[in-house]
């Protein structure tokens, strides 16, 4: 599902922000020189619309129910579409024009299409650990010299109440057998499977505006296959795909597969479920002309006795109940936490709900219990719903964090509801060594193994170069690739760079790269100049342009932010960093 996190953070907020600026800018110029839209382009606008189009023509019906299901009047979203023109009027020639020249083009297609064959062996930090030996003196000289790397956010300790689906099917009153038998006798429909049919059919077709004669002809070749079929049942789909104007299933023997009953109009759904196994229909009249029909296999309508749906039904009742439950309990939960704003014992008594605890909950986080200890909110079963960035925002409201009262009941979701408080507030701190000596040693094994094994690389590396290995690689290396940036056969970027980067004046040559995990050394074996002409790349030159095009209407919206003198305001940044709400979601 949707996480609104995702939205609810500076970057998101920033670029929201651009995205209204540059608007309101366009909109400016756009009135400030008087862009207009001429009503027979207004028209062409609208009659283009995909969704007011059947068939790839306007239609006014469609027009129509748009207007009705957004409660416009035409005048209303003709004056809409005329604005959104005229902002088009702006920027829009910039993109459509921008065009990069073949020769770039042919450039940009030779460096992705560039080659190499490449060997290559690793030299894995993680083979080095062993070797590692990290002292007292080396933990706590890192810890001084990194303290600000260690430092904790301001975090919260709390309670809190959760209520959902689970909470409210619990202590549900018992479903006895005749409250199951009335639902079952109240909802016997859903306990019926509707017959269904597998048919096959043959199709005379009739032209829509056909004349009598049309229809006679077509009535009369219809009624002479079906002799022929009746004739012979056993040829029924050779005739089909022989004769049938259904071109959808002709060549499948006129097989349509299974139908339910209901489904059809009428007049078909009667004539096709009045049929037997193997029973061939005759002529009916129908959508798209005369159709004969045969039935492969026939499945009647199945009723589940009680017995059989007494599970469901006793879980289906209970979920009902446990629906009722949640709502009534959701609407005392509210009551309860605002008239015992500093508690939230009252409601959880009175809810039978218990009142849990969880530790470390950050402002843009939740600490670990690595950072913190036991009790951790990152390790708790509810962390989903802890972490929701809902609940961090009702957490820090002054209210709730320097008042210690209650927040509102917080909706996570339509059968999530969530009551939280703060018991402590730790300030931002460096954590004391002892809590995070493990942490240190591991950071400074895997350095001090990464520096071994980019000396144990660069060795070997200096070795490769200087010996002749007669066109055979050295123990240790791969099997041979073929790599480009349009086929980079899995490597990393900076493999793939220095892979890519490396000379190739002399073959084969060697190179060598420290990654964050390991070194690297390639053998290069062969290199092929790139291509101008590559299939995989037809489509090069449409996406430089829009490309182009892109970074063209960014240099002129941000040469029209300085003529209409946009300023972002100091209050704005705090808004950004989400640091000037004080209210509960």
């Amino acid at each position: 599902g949707f996480d609104p996190s995702s939205l609810d953070n500076e970057d998101a907020r920033r670029a929201l922000l651009e995205s209204l600026i540059d608007r309101s800018v366009v909109a400016t110029v756009a009135s400030g020189d008087r862009f207009n839209v001429s009503d027979v382009v207004l028209r062409q606008a609208i009659a283009s619309i995909p969704q007011l189009q059947v068939n790839g023509e306007f239609s006014a019906e469609r027009y129509r129910d748009l207007l009705k299901s957004m409660g416009l009047t035409s005048r209303d979203f003709e004056h809409n579409q005329r604005g959104e023109l005229a902002l088009g009027l702006v920027l829009d020639p910039v993109d459509t024009t921008a065009t990069v020249p073949q020769s770039v083009v042919g450039s940009v297609e030779r460096t992705l299409t560039a080659q190499r064959t490449i060997q290559l062996r690793i030299f894995p930090a993680s083979d080095y650990e062993k070797n590692v030996n990290v002292t007292d003196a080396d933990i706590h000289a890192w810890y001084e010299q990194n303290k600000q790397q260690l430092q904790l956010p301001q975090q919260v300790d709390i309670q809190y109440l959760l209520l959902d689906e689970a909470a409210a099917m619990k202590n549900l009153p018992a479903v006895d057998r005749e409250a199951m038998e009335k639902y079952y006798e109240q909802n016997k429909a859903r306990f019926v499977t509707a017959a269904r049919i597998d048919l096959s059919h043959i199709l005379v077709a009739v032209p829509i505006g056909a004349t009598e004669s049309q229809h006679a002809a077509a009535l009369k070749k219809a009624q002479a296959i079906d002799a022929e079929v009746k004739a012979d049942p056993s040829r029924f789909a050779d005739i089909a795909r022989a004769q049938s104007q259904d071109a959808g299933t002709a060549r499948q023997g006129g097989e349509l597969g299974w139908i339910t009953q209901g489904t059809w109009p009428q007049k078909l759904d009667s004539a096709v479920f009045a049929l037997k196994k193997n029973e061939i229909s005759g002529v009916v009249d129908g959508p798209g002309g005369y159709h004969i029909f045969k039935a492969n296999e026939v499945e009647p309508t199945k009723t589940q006795s009680f017995d059989a749906a007494e599970p469901e039904i006793k879980k289906e009742i209970q979920r009902q109940l446990g629906a009722d439950k949640f709502a009534d309990m959701s609407t005392k939960l509210t009551s309860l936490v605002y008239d015992n704003s500093s508690s939230l014992q009252p409601a959880a008594d009175a809810l039978g709900l218990k009142v849990k605890t969880a530790n470390g909950i950050a402002r843009d986080r939740l600490l670990d219990a690595k950072e913190i200890g036991p009790g951790a909110a990152a390790g708790s079963p509810d962390a989903a719903v802890l972490g929701d960035v809902r609940v961090r925002r009702a957490l820090f409201a002054s209210r709730v964090l320097t008042g210690k009262q209650n927040s509102g009941v917080i909706e996570i979701s339509p059968d999530t509801l969530i009551v939280v408080r703060v018991l402590k507030t730790v300030a931002a701190h460096v954590p004391p060594i002892e809590s995070v000596t493990d942490t240190i040693r591991s950071t400074l094994v895997k350095q001090d193994a990464l520096a071994a094994s980019v000396k144990a690389g660069e060795a070997a590396l200096a070795t490769y170069r200087k010996a002749d290995d007669h066109g055979k690689a050295p123990a240790g290396f791969g099997s041979s690739m073929a790599v480009s940036r349009i086929d980079p056969q899995g490597l990393s970027k900076t493999v793939l760079d220095a892979a890519l980067g490396a000379s190739v004046k002399t073959l084969p040559g060697y190179a060598g790269l420290r990654t964050d995990t390991a070194y690297v050394v390639m053998r290069i074996e062969q290199a092929r100049p790139g291509k101008s002409s590559d299939p995989q790349l037809a489509g090069l030159q449409a996406q430089l342009d829009q490309m182009w095009g892109s970074a063209e209407r960014q240099a002129v919206l941000r040469a029209l932010r300085e003529e209409v003198k946009v300023k972002m305001l100091p209050e704005s940044k705090k808004v950004l960093a989400g640091e000037t709400s004080d209210q509960e979601s």
